[in-house]
């Protein structure tokens, strides 16, 4: 049986320490077991986030094993070779594979009912390889895919507009990488036309302003990879709003890395698509409005991901 209020952490290093801070920061889980190969580390991980429970919601957070996972409603696996200075998230394919391959079977002998949420990355092309070898419904498996990269177009478009990023509504869509694309044509401000309101602000040279901003967003792991060695906080922030929407069943529509079966005449591969996410993971995956432009861009992102795909070898 499953418990809405328990979940699992599969990997301690920065991303799933800061993910497990976040979590216990919002107070979403009752219930937040934490596995790595390395169990000291995991050991040292709940150990120093228990020491500030008393001022956080009340959670029983514990270095444990996969014996641990089997009620969990959410299992979150970060696992994997970090992206070094100078890779892009692709180059981490081979070694990443292989660990998952470790990993899901694992999860799969504890006849697991909750959902799978894949972090590590290239999150798409990973989340298609845990659908794959797990053989869960395909509901059930999901990436952080473009959730955060959403997060970063709308602080840019906040900061561009000197407006409250939440009342910016635009996405990022496709690969969660360098062939990732915006979705300009249906971006608004509360309701407000994004071109229509940049003009309201006195900026006018929309294509430029696009390209600078998209470039913002698509290269931001690398600033902050070139200056600090690795990102973790705003992926925490964005994995937590995915889990506070499974929760809390909110039924609210993110970028979530979907397995698609004919959306945009793709199949047989994950790719970032707004979906509405509740309890259940993945209730729909949604066709939006895209131009030309946009249509073409997310196909060639997808056309990327499949060679990439093709030349996985997802066997046990």
């Amino acid at each position: 049986m499953i418990n809405i209020r328990k979940a699992a952490i599969i990997g301690c290093g920065f991303v799933g320490s800061s993910i497990a801070f976040s979590l216990m920061q919002r107070g979403l889980f009752s219930e937040l077991v934490l596995i790595d190969a390395n169990k000291k580390k995991a050991e040292g991980e709940a150990m120093d986030l228990a020491d500030g429970m008393p001022y956080a919601a009340s959670m029983d957070i514990y270095a444990g094993s996969y014996e641990d996972i089997s009620d969990c409603a959410l299992i979150i696996v970060t696992a994997g070779a970090s992206q070094e200075p100078g890779e892009t998230r692709l180059d981490l394919i081979d070694r990443n594979v292989e660990i998952l391959k470790k990993i899901v079977p694992e999860i799969q002998k504890r006849g697991v009912e909750g959902i799978l949420m894949i972090v590590s990355n290239p999150v798409d092309v990973l989340t298609y390889a845990a659908y794959q070898i797990s053989g869960f419904p395909v509901n059930r498996v999901i990436g952080s895919g473009t959730v955060l990269d959403t997060a970063r177009l709308k602080q840019l478009l906040g900061e561009h507009l000197s407006v409250d990023a939440r009342s910016v509504h635009a996405f990022i869509i496709g690969e969660h990488g360098d062939s990732e694309l915006a979705v300009w044509s249906g971006a608004n401000v509360s309701g407000i036309d994004l071109h229509h309101f940049c003009e309201l602000r006195g900026h006018f040279k929309h294509e430029e302003s696009m390209e600078r901003l998209y470039e913002g967003v698509r290269d931001s792991a690398y600033e902050i990879i070139s200056r600090k060695g690795a990102t973790y906080y705003g992926i925490a922030m964005a994995v937590t709003r995915i889990a506070e929407s499974i929760v809390k069943d909110e039924h609210s529509v993110l970028p979530l890395s979907v397995v698609l079966n004919g959306q945009y005449g793709l199949s047989d591969m994950a790719l970032s698509i707004p979906s509405v996410t509740g309890k259940h993971g993945v209730e729909e995956i949604l066709e939006i409005p895209l131009n030309e432009k946009e249509r073409s861009a997310l196909l060639a992102s997808a056309g990327q991901l499949r060679a990439v795909i093709e030349k996985l070898n997802m066997k046990i």
